[in-house]
């Protein structure tokens, strides 16, 4: 341990706290709290401390060696160290604690209990409303389903708000008994609210009480000789007792229940959460994180943390596959959260046991597929670095592509692979600037120019693909000649196949090779660079698509005087499209509020003008 640190740490004194580590360049890297801080900070540096140091692995060892400097911050209570260390986790996103990432790319379905009469939408990131959420679930395909199934049993509107307040007659979902066509028909609000319920209830995944609820309804319907209204409801309860055959039983007291369960390895660790609702497993999600110091059970309660406070659903038992030392205190926290008790077991036998088992095995498996998604990437890239005869395996490759259309609106954009796979995150644009001409060579020079030397924290790629042949590669060694990183970027370009001559395939050109890239029996390696360039082209040309959207919309309103950006939209959504505004009358303009008929006599002239 270097001197500084450990001067610094003799002055740790043994209060409850937070801690926050920092590498050389004084970021924080990770944040920590503890009853005692110097007891914790000393076991991260004092190999004689084997409470804690017997639990690192090989990983967690170096990234304790990036540890520059540490500071500490007093509480006054192990709760407010809680709340202060989730606070700076959230403010800082350390490298080396476990983050978990926006929701977004998991749907969910959203019930606006507001309206008068509600309706299921899939979202894909919740709101800060008062409508109801529920999920998120595991796939695009697992919410489409649970959405038909509703569909088909239960008899909410479908339609958007737009379309149900603008409806002159039902829709076909009405003329085929799926909806109550609230659209047209005066319906009792008591009955669709009580559909409403059984949604509610439905996806909540309390399945056993509405199948009771609704099996009293049919018997009171035929008591009263009502039965064709028992019949209707007789066919919803056959349509969710099969979905019920479906759900495995896990548990006999039917009580809701979150299971997590933590994995790792040297490189990856992975929490799997099964939902257990009335009894039934409702559903299974896997969160898989690179790099942390944290123990598995500091691991799991900052997870935890993380995940109630976007949860739409706090259940009141959470069962975790390890014992975690602030338990009573997270407990504390999901009690206030959701103004009931909640506990938190780390059961040892019984049915709960049997759900921590069935959790780990889950997360087991998905931390070996992980491992043998890596491995065979792996392989990949390892072939290709030989192939392509690179001093580095390309782990993170960039890939450039041009867009315009004669010079108009051009545009460069960049997508990344990183392991093999897409990281869309650092997917970039650039809309050309500083050419006024067409120019493919110049538009890459300013392009590449503006990724390399803008930025303030270069993240360099080890290979640089370019859509081209050779004319388009010695362009593009020159720029990063003149960039200086010819030594720190392998560079190929690829082009597309001339059937002219008889080429059965694209080729990969290089620098100072006249003839291209033979890969022999490893065509996967050529299919795998022609996804990269193809992801690259459709990246660019949605982009440009949408810059030409844009100026076409520029151009056609935004230039005629007395239009802002407020009547800009309010004709767009009334109209339609500039084409809908175009056939309009200056009288129909004119109706429109704060269109003057001098203003719509101007609109129609300019876009008549424009067209012509």
């Amino acid at each position: 341990m270097p001197d500084a640190l450990t001067e610094k740490l003799s002055g740790v004194i043994t209060n409850t706290g937070v801690y926050l580590m920092k590498d050389d360049r004084g970021e924080v890297i990770y944040v920590g709290k503890a009853l005692n801080l110097k007891k914790r900070l000393s076991s991260y540096f004092i190999s004689s401390d084997s409470s804690r140091h017997l639990q690192m692995d090989l990983k967690t060892s170096v990234l304790i060696k990036k540890i520059a400097s540490f500071e500490t911050i007093i509480t006054g209570t192990e709760k407010e160290a809680l709340i202060l260390e989730s606070n700076l986790i959230k403010k800082y996103k350390p490298k080396y604690n476990v983050i978990l990432k926006d929701d977004k790319r998991y749907p969910s379905l959203k019930l606006d209990i507001k309206s008068k009469y509600p309706k299921l939408t899939v979202i894909r990131k919740p709101g800060n409303d008062d409508a109801m959420y529920f999920g998120p679930f595991s796939s695009a395909g697992a919410v489409r389903q649970t959405l038909k199934l509703i569909n088909k049993t239960f008899k909410l509107r479908k339609c958007s708000t737009s379309a149900f307040r603008k409806r002159t007659r039902p829709c076909l979902n009405y003329q085929i008994g799926m909806c109550f066509g609230p659209c047209c028909n005066e319906i009792d609000q008591s009955m669709y609210q009580e559909a409403v319920k059984e949604v509610i209830l439905f996806l909540k995944g309390k399945t056993p009480a509405l199948v009771k609820e609704i099996k009293n309804k049919m018997q009171k319907a035929s008591q009263e000789l009502n039965y064709e209204l028992a019949a209707a409801y007789r066919d919803k309860l056959f349509s969710i007792q099969q979905t019920l055959e479906k759900q495995v039983a896990v548990t006999t007291d039917f009580m809701d229940r979150d299971v997590f369960a933590v994995i790792r390895n040297n490189e990856y660790s992975v929490i799997t959460h099964l939902a257990v609702r009335s009894g039934y497993l409702h559903g299974t999600r896997h969160f898989d994180f690179k790099s942390t110091i944290s123990s598995d059970p500091e691991m799991l309660g900052e997870f935890i943390r993380q995940y109630y406070e976007k949860a739409n659903i706090i259940p009141d038992e959470v069962i975790v596959s390890t014992k975690m030392e602030d338990a009573y205190l997270i407990e504390e926290w999901l009690t206030e959260l959701k103004g009931e008790k909640v506990i938190i077991l780390k059961p040892k036998k019984g049915e709960r046991f049997e759900l921590v088992k069935m959790a780990i095995h889950n997360a087991e498996n998905e931390l070996n597929e992980i491992i043998y998604s890596i491995t065979s990437s792996g392989d990949l890239l390892a072939r290709l670095q030989k192939r392509l005869g690179m001093n580095r395996m390309p782990i993170r490759i960039d890939c450039f592509d041009n867009s315009s259309i004669s010079g108009k609106n051009p545009v460069s954009a960049m997508v990344v692979f990183e392991n093999a796979k897409p990281a869309k995150s650092s997917y970039r644009k650039y809309s050309i600037k500083k050419v006024t001409e067409h120019n493919d060579y110049a538009y890459m020079d300013e392009a590449l120019t503006r990724r390399f030397r803008m930025n303030k924290d270069i993240t360099y790629p080890d290979l640089l693909i370019i859509d081209g042949g050779k004319g388009h590669v010695n362009i593009v060694y020159n720029i990063l000649s003149k960039l200086d990183l010819t030594g720190k970027i392998d560079l190929i370009g690829i082009a597309k196949k001339d059937e002219s001559k008889g080429e059965t395939e694209d080729k990969i050109y290089q620098h100072g090779r006249s003839n291209p890239v033979n890969f022999g029996k490893d065509r996967d390696l050529l299919l795998f660079l022609q996804r990269i360039r193809d992801e690259a082209h459709r990246f660019a040309i949605s982009f440009h698509r949408k810059q030409i959207r844009k100026q076409s919309i520029h151009s056609a309103l935004d230039d005629i005087k007395g239009i802002g950006k407020k009547k800009k939209e309010m004709l767009l959504k009334h109209f339609g499209s500039i084409k809908k505004i175009k056939t309009a009358t200056p009288e129909e303009l004119s109706a429109m509020p704060g269109i003057t008929f001098e203003i719509a006599k101007s609109i129609n002239e300019a876009l008549t003008a424009k067209e012509s």
